[in-house]
């Protein structure tokens, strides 16, 4: 019966490990510049990152940041430690902006001020080599 038991188990796991796989985000690109692009979607209420926010140096960053929503949203940057704003702006239904920013190994976090979302921390960002 126990050997039953570990089979459910692995089969268990592997599927949901196969159902999850494609959840995964990509790798921040970084360009000849040294210029790394995340791309965040804002939602009514939330934002959908397309790169994973996790393992981030310090560095320049570009947000390509897209209204997928039929009203006004916005987007707001801060350093995570000091809460030095780094950008804000409005963004029009379906409208793509991006927000070029300098971020340190304080981190940073981010949220819509218009349609209130909470504050999503990005902390543990590495020292730049």
């Amino acid at each position: 019966m126990s050997k039953f038991k570990n089979i459910l188990s692995i089969l268990v796991l592997s599927i949901t490990v196969m159902v999850s796989a494609p959840t995964f985000a990509d790798l921040p690109t970084t360009d000849e510049n040294g210029v790394t692009r995340i791309h965040l979607d804002q939602y009514g209420g939330y934002f959908d990152a397309k790169e994973t926010l996790a393992s981030l140096k310090a560095g320049t960053y570009e947000f390509v940041v897209t209204n997928k929503t039929n009203k006004l949203v916005g987007f707001q940057i801060q350093n995570y430690k000091t809460h030095e704003q780094l950008d804000k702006f409005p963004l029009e239904p379906n409208q793509t902006r991006i927000s070029r920013v300098v971020i340190t190994d304080d981190g940073f976090r981010y949220r819509c001020p218009i349609n209130p979302t909470p504050w999503y921390d990005v902390e543990g960002v590495k020292k730049a080599n």
